[in-house]
């Protein structure tokens, strides 16, 4: 036991005391961040278009007016859900979903040199309004033309960016409704009445008997599912991060003689456990690191949401199940990794059986999905029990309430396969450390029958 310890502090203190990990570690949580706030900080800080929208003939009457309303009622839209979110004390997320659900446009008279001219010269005249030359006082974003085609409003959009869809999709949706209200008064329905259809959003409230209150579904019903999901896609990164660690590290010794003269100090048991164990607690710390960052900000930014957290993770015991599968599924691909290090003495010997692997990894990550919504999907509960899949699968389902007896089966079944897996992996990591046999599934199959 004394070996294996220090075996697997020589692994910790390996990679802890370098400044590489500790700056990787800090800057994941860093660039989460940035990836999740710089799209709301690029669409909030985006400037305003400044679009000329024109009438081409008497048939294009009201047109103009119609996307105005339509620009209105999204502004309108926008300042009610900013309101009912400040009455709810929420009003950073109030302000957050103003910036990213409505368009940023102001509608502006023509320039009478597009409104007054045809042909080329009007062509020119909107090439130099959009031209970025163009002093801003008179520079426009876009030009749409409005005008009917057998009855139907259609237009021309012209955008300084050959890429620029925000135009043209905010004008579309407005002469659909445009058009709509058109209909809907042609069949005699009174303005008023067609105009109700078009701006009526209904308010739909969720209930269900298992919700926390009883009656009507919160939020504080739908945050075990995004945890559970959340485990799992931690499980993973911290599979695909610790085993390629292990990997590499068992690689570099055995390339470097290290690993033989190990063995002749330690049994290849020992060996094995001490890496798996010193990676562990690496990944632990990883662990400890990146939730107490996420607690720290989330109890910053909204204590009563690191409250509900927190009751969720403690009822019925599920972050010990959490806990439970995340263990399983690390030891199982851990030493499977090793092993495969065993036998490589570069990465490129290591493809071979790494492809397959990685194939049978990406399974669980597109059935968690799905695991969000439908926990109890047939495809969902057959793969549950796979013990390969069962850690990330189990994870994201844990919340949604599955029978005891399938967590109990189902961490059996994983335990059972992660116990065959470090018997499998003692005997290819013997064998893959004493041997110069490159790397191949029958080499491989020889060593864990023992007959290479």
């Amino acid at each position: 036991m004394k070996r294996t310890l220090l075996i697997a502090r020589r692994e910790y203190v390996a990679y802890a005391k370098t400044v590489g990990f500790w700056l990787s570690l800090l800057a994941f949580p860093l660039f989460a961040v940035l990836g999740g706030g710089i799209p709301l900080l690029i669409r909030s800080a985006e400037p305003i278009k400044v679009v000329a929208v024109i009438e081409e003939g008497p048939a294009a009457t009201g047109l103009a007016a119609a996307v105005r309303a339509s620009l209105q009622s999204d502004l309108d839209r926008q300042n009610e859900r900013l309101r009912e979110a400040a009455e709810k004390g929420q009003a950073g997320a109030g302000r957050a979903v103003a910036s990213i659900s409505g368009p940023k446009i102001r509608l502006v008279g023509p320039p009478p040199a597009i409104a007054e001219t045809t042909g080329p010269a009007r062509d020119a005249a909107i090439k130099t309004a959009l031209d970025k030359e163009t002093p801003k006082d008179r520079r426009l974003d876009a030009v749409v033309f409005l005008s009917r085609v057998d009855g139907k409003p259609v237009a021309q959009v012209w955008t300084g960016r050959a890429n620029d869809n925000d135009v043209s999709g905010f004008i579309r949706g407005a002469l659909r409704d445009a058009r709509r209200t058109e209909l809907l008064t042609a069949a005699g329905v009174a303005p008023a009445v067609a105009q109700e259809v078009q701006s009526f959003r209904p308010e739909v409230k969720a209930f269900s008997p298992n919700a926390a209150s009883g009656g009507e579904v919160s939020m504080r019903d739908r945050i075990p599912s995004f945890i559970g999901l959340g485990a799992g896609f931690l499980l993973w990164s911290l599979v695909i991060t610790g085993a390629s660690i292990l990997l590499n590290s068992v690689m570099e010794e055995k390339s470097n003689k290290i690993l033989e003269v190990l063995l002749s100090s330690a049994s290849a048991t020992e060996i094995l456990t001490g890496k798996v164990l010193g990676v562990a607690m690496l990944t632990l710390s990883v662990l400890v690191v990146w939730g107490g960052i996420g607690t720290f900000g989330l109890v910053s930014a909204s204590p009563e949401t690191a409250a509900t957290v927190g009751q969720v993770l403690m009822h019925d015991g599920l972050i010990f199940y959490f806990i439970a599968y995340m263990i399983g599924g690390y030891l199982m691909y851990a030493v499977l990794f090793a092993a495969i290090g065993a036998f490589c003495e570069t990465p490129r010997d290591a493809q071979t059986l790494m492809g397959p692997i990685m194939m049978i990894l990406v399974v669980p990550m597109l059935v968690m999905q799905m695991a969000l919504t439908s926990p109890d999907a047939p495809v969902v509960k057959v793969l549950s029990w796979i013990p390969f899949f069962t850690p990330f699968l189990m994870s994201a389902r844990a919340p949604s309430d599955p029978p005891l007896v399938e967590i109990v089966l189902t961490l059996i079944g994983m335990f059972a396969t992660a116990a065959l897996m470090v018997w499998i992996a003692g005997r290819a990591f013997r064998a893959g450390a004493l041997s110069d046999v490159k790397l191949s599934w029958k080499s491989f199959g020889r060593a864990i029958t023992g007959r290479g």
